[in-house]
Order: structure tokens, then C-alpha cells, then sequence
């Protein structure tokens, strides 16, 4: 049976210029499972990858705007950001809600010479297999 390491490892293997791909519990912060092949990514860096990626989805500021367009709409939003792209001078980062299981987040992280429509299809294409591994 794969685990969530087999499965991240099969995207970047599959992704041109993958850097690293993890599973992170929006919940928690934890990383639930990862594979990369940069070595300087170290455990800590990892982890400060991953509770970057859930303030960025599920944080305190994310909430308060949900509560804002909550008031405003008259009906309770919460959890509403799915999907972000987010671009640094060498990289993109792919980030995705796992729909099957809203506190699992996937993250592929790649360089700039890969085509985002395949980042986008390597994120999209496995959230059936991650749900089926993710806690």
C-alpha cells in the first residue's frame, strides 16, 4: 500500500522541475507527509513551509475576512480559500484543499521552468489518492 511519501514522490517524479510536494493538516499545521529532492530542505524548513501554508489558508487574518464577508452576506462563510498559486523569484508554489478531506492541504513546489498548467495537473490528478491516504 502507498503512503502519502510514495504518493508526493510519484508527483515530483512526474512534475518537470518538482522541487518538493507535501500533505499538510490545515488543522494543526503538521505535515502529514512529504517528499523533495533539495537538500537543504531540512525538517525545520519543512515545517516552517507547512504552517506558512495554513496561515495562508486557514489563519487568523483569512478568518477574520470570512467573518467580515459573513456579516456583510448575511450567511456563514468559513474555509472558502481552495486552490492558491503563489510565485517567489525561483519558484512556484501550488496549493491546494484536498476536497475529500477540507483539512489536508497539498503543496507542489516547483521551479519557475515548469509549465503551470502540469503543476496544476500533477496538484488535481492525485487528490482521489492523497484522500484516500490523509488521516
Amino acid at each position: 500500500m502507498s503512503s502519502l511519501n510514495d504518493v508526493c514522490r510519484e508527483i515530483i517524479g512526474t512534475v518537470d522541475g518538482a522541487l518538493a510536494c507535501g500533505v499538510v493538516d490545515v488543522n494543526t499545521g503538521l505535515l502529514l507527509g512529504v517528499a523533495h529532492n533539495v537538500p537543504y530542505f531540512t525538517q525545520s524548513y519543512l515545517d516552517a513551509v507547512a504552517a506558512a501554508a495554513t496561515d495562508m489558508v486557514r489563519g487568523k487574518t483569512v478568518r477574520a475576512v470570512e467573518n467580515l464577508l459573513s456579516t456583510q452576506r448575511g450567511k456563514k462563510l468559513e474555509n472558502s480559500i481552495k486552490e492558491i498559486l503563489m510565485t517567489t523569484e525561483a519558484t512556484y508554489h501550488f496549493m491546494a484543499i484536498i476536497p475529500q478531506k477540507p483539512h489536508c492541504l497539498i503543496v507542489l513546489i516547483t521551479s519557475k521552468k515548469t509549465n503551470m498548467g502540469m503543476g496544476w495537473a500533477g496538484v488535481r490528478s492525485n487528490t482521489d489518492k492523497l484522500a484516500a491516504l490523509c488521516p
